[in-house]
């Protein structure tokens, strides 16, 4: 946190207490009305922190609400003051419609600013961070498929490819791994970004953003994304829906995937890394680089050895791509690191 603006906000503390000390609110003694004065302080930094949380949209929206409620309440107090009721009973009702009116204008305005479109409302908001609005922030999933490096190298995806430096120590977890599966997706998510940041056409901004108080890396991308207005790029379908709860953006890969033909059709020949057993009998399960996980037919006796399959169907669903195989019947496996070459039916 800033030195400076703790050092304000103790001032700030300290002058309120001591103003409470010397003038008596309330008529209290001097402790008491200084400890008032600190209890004041602490709740307008309170409500300081968390309206530097709100969004623009949601600050807009709650500062609209405000008024409105304010002048919503000055106009049933009109109605008040000539009803037929006694001094304290008349300020009492006063008072409280303009706290109500206020309060509910305040919460129902910051949740629809989410609403509002802040460049529509002059020329002072549509200037700031114009390259922000059109970034893309990248989770972890989505770098370690490699497909967006091809879509933003084919042009078919502008602005800058945002990568928060949370996203990137998530990376090199998974790059350190001591599972070798693990280890591989990282390596190879890392080599993504690399070959990204070497294209002079794609812009990759490595931001130091974060949020301490939120845990989840998910959450973290979606607090990001609403603070640059930005749209948040996956492959991860719970995050999908998630960001859809917050109403944020998303532009998912898999979703790409699907109004396209698939890249594996049924027939093609691949070789392939068994690493373990399947769901049903004898079968076997490998993966693609990209991740993609491939189920092979009568293959639980070949874990640990690459085989040559054929694919019999592809499956594209909105959580991802399974491919389902089977061994050729004149395989030979290879060594485990010593792919045999992809053959392409014929």
């Amino acid at each position: 946190m800033n030195f400076d603006l703790v050092l304000v906000r103790l001032l700030f503390v300290a002058l309120l207490s001591g103003v409470c000390y010397f003038l008596h609110p309330f008529g209290l003694s001097d402790p008491l009305a200084a400890i008032v004065g600190a209890g004041a302080a602490g709740a307008v930094i309170v409500f300081e922190l968390r309206v530097r949380a709100l969004s623009l949209r949601r600050l807009i929206g709650a500062v609209s609400g405000s008024v409105l409620g304010i002048f919503g309440a000055a106009l049933f107090c009109l109605v008040l003051r000539s009803a037929p009721l006694n001094g304290s009973t008349s300020a009492v009702l006063q008072i409280f419609v303009l706290l109500l009116m206020t309060y509910v204008g305040l919460l129902v305005g910051a949740n629809k600013g989410d609403l509002l479109n802040p460049a529509a409302l002059g020329t002072v908001f549509s200037g700031e961070r114009p390259s922000r609005r059109s970034a893309k922030v990248l989770d972890t999933s989505v770098i370690i498929d490699g497909r967006i490096a091809d879509i933003a190298e084919a042009g078919f995806i502008d602005g800058a490819m945002v990568v928060p430096e949370f996203v990137l120590r998530e990376l090199q977890v998974v790059a350190d791994s001591t599972d070798s599966s693990k280890r591989q997706r990282g390596r190879r998510g890392l080599d993504m970004l690399q070959r990204m940041q070497s294209n002079a056409n794609i812009q990759v901004q490595i931001v130091p953003d974060d949020f301490p108080s939120i845990r989840e890396v998910d959450l973290k991308l979606l607090e990001l994304a609403k603070k640059w207005e930005a749209k948040v790029v996956t492959n991860d379908f719970n995050l999908n829906k998630v960001a859809h709860l917050h109403h944020v953006e998303v532009l998912n890969i898999n979703d790409l995937a699907n109004a396209l033909k698939p890249v594996v059709l049924p027939g093609e020949r691949m070789t392939v890394l068994i690493l373990k057993e399947g769901k049903e009998y004898n079968q076997g399960v490998g993966y693609l680089d990209d991740g993609t996980m491939v189920v092979v037919d009568h293959a639980r006796k070949m874990i640990g050895k690459s085989v040559d399959i054929s694919v019999t169907s592809v499956l594209q669903t909105a959580s991802g791509k399974m491919i389902f195989g089977k061994m050729d019947d004149n395989v030979r496996p290879t060594e485990p690191g010593k792919p045999a070459p992809v053959e392409m039916a014929r």
